[in-house]
């Protein structure tokens, strides 16, 4: 599969939810979904890197799944509130560039 950009990616997403009469929902819910998600991910990532072993009738999730499923309710929000997130992690890197530039070691 050929790479995609974050804007092929919320126009995919786009595409996906404007097929359904309900559409996005509120950024509220969105951003209740979002935080199950990530939720999701930390379970994950204790399973596999914490002390927590998986019990055995739990669902075989893993972290790339959780990771795509954090992406795709993203996605959502950003299309929802009219939000590029390329232009927003653009804006972002100039921030972490600028106001970081001396904080950590560099290789």
């Amino acid at each position: 599969m050929s790479e995609k950009s974050l804007a092929d990616i919320q126009r995919e997403v786009d595409d996906y939810i404007s097929q359904f009469k309900e559409g996005y929902f509120s950024p509220l819910s969105l951003m209740a979904r979002l935080s199950e998600e990530v939720g999701e991910l930390a379970r994950e990532i204790n399973h596999k890197y914490g002390e927590k072993p998986k019990k055995a009738d739990e669902a075989d999730n893993s972290v790339e799944m959780e990771l795509g499923d954090i992406l795709f309710i993203l996605s959502c929000f950003a299309n929802s509130l009219d939000i590029d997130l390329t232009e927003a992690h653009n804006k972002v890197m100039h921030k972490f560039n600028t106001r970081d530039a001396n904080r950590w070691t560099k290789k």
